[in-house]
């Protein structure tokens, strides 16, 4: 089923970019929210994950998941 996903994480992690790719091939409305380019963005991936800095940090409609695949 496709869904509205949000991820934040940056460039540079691997698992940011593992997450933002196997989400767009199934489908799924992906925004990618490079956290280093927003200090405002950071603040809010921050709140999402309860003060976490691991990313990526994955919200869905109904969830808010820290990690790909049990990797951060």
């Amino acid at each position: 089923m496709k869904q509205s996903v949000t991820i934040y994480g940056k460039e540079t992690c691997p698992f940011t970019r593992a997450a933002v790719d196997a989400m767009k091939e199934r489908g799924d409305d992906v925004v990618y929210i490079d956290v280093l380019k927003s200090p405002e963005m950071l603040d809010k991936m921050l709140d999402l994950s309860g003060g976490g800095r691991k990313i990526p940090v994955i919200v869905t409609d109904d969830s808010v998941t820290i990690g790909w695949q049990g990797k951060c």
